[in-house]
């Protein structure tokens, strides 16, 4: 911990209620010293053993090079690589069978479903083996013992009734799938997920004394329920509710399970009081009473006006497919612009479009695979419910495949670019000194009133709260007004 570090009366009051006794549940707003307070609590603890755990590899290797030397630092799936048999880890560098090889080998041939367009469609073998593989990684990453209808992904343009139905008629796959993923004579390639779950039903004993727990929100149920079995150990548990992002791929609603007293940390030494103003009006979208407090001594600009543009270090949006429209045009205007996707995700579109062009399904992206053809992908993306998918269709309809080929191999790394482009999703995490938002998110009239689902806000809070000094919301002040103010 440097020399010159203050902590702040909340970051006393988490140490004091640790120092008690008892588990720990603490509410970190955006850039609101979360890593400082786990070290701080780490160096109040020096006598006992302690475990951090995270999420991802690079965040395990920073946490090791801060934390002092009682507390180790991994990620999650590292403790059930060491803990499973090496028979099973070894499978994971095996090369995964094809998603329509698993449906023909379970006999599973295209099914006709309607969609919420009113025309029927046919899911393919790959569609449908991807849906088996999708379904078994999100039973891997729950509480659930057992495989469930529920955690099987169904395309969102599938009629309710006949998702369902899917759901239901997949689920005796997945469960096999499971069986033959754990069979220890199994010869099949799984994914990292599957030790995890095979780890966490032995009821494993993790050996410390603390467990810093990190990135709380994003917690699956199957390290939750998990930790729920620690009970030698005090459990820290940090993170920021409304940071939790992650439905998509079947993540819970983790800090609302967590069973312990709270702490907060409400002041953000990210930005001053105009950002977390605005971010404080967010959450009070979403409930929330308690402000985000800005530092006076930070310098912190709101742009709102679409006709200035000043210069910015991220650019983020909601959807890869605006992400990449972005791209396009920054590359246009001369820009030396990177993004946070790879070239091969471009590429995809690509090749989907050409497929669609020609005639025939689309495998890959999974946003073009229900299309039979182009002029469906093109009258999707220009109804109500299809607007996310426009940005593409309009680079492909204006300018053609071999376009977005060519982006993908003018994009440049980081380091180099003058700004880099992102989804929120991949922002998380980080921050910029100067960020513009993109207006993709799904705004939606409600009784004549503007709104957000409440993930589309959480999205939206995340997205706001990346910058330090000049934040760009041009694009979503009208849409911003009259979600605060109702009555306009």
């Amino acid at each position: 911990m440097p020399h010159s570090f203050k902590p702040t009366a909340e970051q006393h009051a988490v140490v004091e209620a640790v120092r008690g006794g008892g588990d720990l549940k603490i509410k970190a707003y955006a850039g609101a010293g979360k890593t400082s307070t786990l070290r701080l609590i780490a160096d109040h603890l020096t006598g006992r053993r302690g475990s951090y755990l995270a999420f991802n590899k690079e965040i395990a290797e920073h946490a090791r090079r801060g934390f002092p030397p009682n507390v180790s630092a991994r990620t999650v799936h590292s403790l059930a690589y060491a803990s499973v048999s090496r028979a099973l880890t070894a499978r994971v560098n095996l090369t995964a069978e094809p998603p329509h090889e698993l449906a023909t080998r379970y006999g599973l041939g295209p099914i006709e479903v309607p969609t919420i367009t009113g025309k029927t469609v046919e899911v393919t073998p790959f569609e449908i083996g991807r849906m088996v593989a999708d379904g078994l990684g999100r039973f891997c990453r729950s509480a659930q013992l057992q495989p469930e209808a529920f955690h099987i992904p169904v395309d969102e343009k599938v009629e309710d009734k006949a998702a369902d139905w899917l759901r239901e008629s997949l689920l005796p796959y997945v469960a096999r799938l499971w069986n033959e993923s754990t069979d220890p004579r199994g010869r099949s390639a799984i994914a990292p997920d599957v030790y995890l779950k095979v780890w966490a039903q032995t009821e494993p004993r993790i050996e410390a004394d603390f467990i810093l727990f990190d990135e709380a929100q994003d917690s699956d149920g199957v390290m939750l329920s998990t930790l729920g079995l620690q009970r030698h150990a005090q459990i820290i548990y940090v993170g920021d509710p409304y940071q939790q992002i992650y439905e998509w791929r079947g993540a819970v609603n983790a800090m609302a399970q967590i069973d312990a007293p709270e702490r907060a940390l409400t002041e953000s030494f990210r930005f001053g009081p105009a950002f977390a103003a605005l971010a404080s009006r967010i959450l009070s979208l979403l409930g929330e009473r308690t402000p985000i407090r800005g530092q006076d001594g930070i310098g912190s600009i709101m742009v709102e006006d679409p006709n200035i543009s000043p210069p910015v270090d991220a650019i983020l949006c909601r959807k890869n497919v605006t992400a990449i429209w972005q791209l396009a045009a920054g590359v246009e205007a001369g820009h030396k612009a990177a993004i946070r996707m790879s070239p091969t995700e471009i590429v995809s579109f690509a090749d989907g479009a050409d497929q669609l062009l020609a005639g025939r399904r689309a495998f890959r992206p999974a946003a073009f695979s229900l299309f039979e053809s182009w002029k469906e992908a093109q009258s999707f993306a220009r109804s109500a419910v299809g607007r996310d998918l426009l940005p593409i269709v309009r680079i492909i309809d204006e300018f053609g495949s071999g376009y977005l080929r060519e982006l993908a191999r003018r994009a440049i790394p980081e380091a180099g670019a003058d700004y880099v482009i992102s989804t929120v999703h991949r922002a998380k995490g980080l921050q910029w000194k100067r960020v513009k938002v993109a207006n993709d998110f799904r705004f939606k009239a409600v009784d004549g009133r503007l709104t957000l689902d409440e993930d589309e806000m959480r999205l939206l809070y995340v997205a706001v709260t990346r910058a330090q000094h000049v934040l760009d919301i041009s694009e979503l002040r009208e849409e911003l007004l009259r979600l605060f103010n109702p009555r306009r």
